[in-house]
């Protein structure tokens, strides 16, 4: 189940390393403006919140979580296909919102599916979790030299060809396991206790504040002066770093708390956009993108374990759809779409100020959130 599990992720994350640091740059190339790169990252995203808790509420139901996943992934792809017909904005935009509909709830199910083969090893999940980072970190730098050598016309084919391998492999996932109880699926009320709502409320501010870096990054960097290897290179970089912390993430989790591990995530987030918001030195930011260990690495695995001990057995599938509806789908959609309408009147440098700004803010309300007994 691991070697199966350690697939899907290896697949997932390598379509990603195309999307996350190509996509939009392929969008500025064919002529899209700020607005509107911000706007069809916006609209991916917002389908990543709406939908998620719609599937996973139906999983939980019906116990069809393997079903839904399957058909998902044949879906999205399929409807990634329009995007190699077209390089008109109000059709890629429709043509996104229809692919976000089946592309939601792929991850948040993927995560169920490791939280339930782990079972009591849940703080070994950084090393399943660990072969996407591995995938995505390669996919970045290789696909950043392809284009260099050829065209940034051939990305939206890449991920094309990556989602259809990962659609035929989803077919492997073992179905989900009995939960032991014959209560049926709990719904949305687990979502509703004070100590999910407040540490939801500081995720979603952590994923807003990635908004800039995710959709500007790669613009940021070309705006300076660096070419697209090197823009994989600190992609890459990033995940390196990443890579390593899940690698150690057994030893991590059983060293500190959860939420000390999450209030330095914030931490570390405030602090790297900070100093992409300042500097145009290509060793200091390579230096900055180590930080992503932990604004990435360590926020995610510890969010993950954060939901899964907060949630009952019968809704696991909900609570891992709401963690990535609020933080990957409503965090990263308002961080989007602010970045888009702010691009082009404040510059790169000062959305990732605001960045910076909005993951401080994120810190405090963990902080004022705690639970009285932080479970380690």
């Amino acid at each position: 189940m691991r070697a199966v599990l350690g697939s899907q992720y290896f697949i997932y994350f390598g379509v990603l390393g195309v999307y996350l640091p190509y996509f939009n740059l392929y969008c500025y190339h064919i002529g899209f403006s700020g607005f509107e790169i911000g706007l069809i990252s916006a609209v991916r995203t917002a389908a990543t919140a709406l939908f998620p808790m719609f599937w996973g509420h139906l999983a939980d139901r019906y116990r069809v979580r393997k079903p839904i996943y399957v058909a998902c992934s044949f879906a999205g792809a399929a409807v990634w296909g329009f995007f190699l017909l077209t390089t008109e904005f109000s059709l890629m935009l429709v043509v996104m919102m229809v692919y976000g509909f089946f592309y939601a709830p792929v991850i948040s199910f993927l995560e169920a599916f490791a939280m339930d083969h782990l079972g009591a090893r849940r703080s070994e999940y950084g090393r399943v979790r660990v072969w996407g980072s591995i995938s995505f970190i390669c996919v970045v730098a290789l696909v950043g030299h392809l284009i260099d050598e050829t065209t940034i016309r051939i990305v939206p084919a890449l991920i094309l060809a990556g989602s259809l391998v990962r659609a035929v492999f989803s077919t492997t996932i073992p179905p989900a396991p009995p939960t032991g109880s014959r209560r049926p699926a709990a719904g949305f009320g687990p979502l509703m206790r004070p100590p999910v709502v407040g540490f939801l409320l500081a995720a979603f501010l952590m994923l807003a504040s990635h908004g800039a870096y995710y959709a500007f990054f790669s613009i940021h960097l070309e705006t300076l002066g660096y070419g697209r290897t090197t823009i994989g290179i600190c992609w890459a970089l990033a995940v390196g770093a990443e890579i390593l912390v899940m690698l150690f993430s057994r030893r991590l989790f059983g060293r500190f708390s959860l939420q000390r591990v999450l209030f330095f995530s914030f931490s570390a987030a405030a602090l790297r956009w900070f100093v992409l918001a300042s500097t145009a030195s290509l060793p200091v930011i390579l230096a900055s993108q180590l930080l992503h260990a932990l604004t990435y690495g360590t926020f995610h695995m510890a969010s993950v374990l954060r939901i899964d001990e907060l949630i009952p057995a019968e809704a696991k599938t909900v609570g891992q759809a709401a963690n990535n509806a609020v933080t990957y789908g409503l965090g990263m959609m308002v961080g989007f779409f602010g970045s888009g309408l702010l691009y082009e009147p404040l510059g790169s440098s000062a959305l990732f100020a605001v960045s910076g700004s909005t993951a401080a803010l994120g810190a405090a309300v963990l902080v004022v959130f705690r639970p009285r007994k932080a479970a380690s």
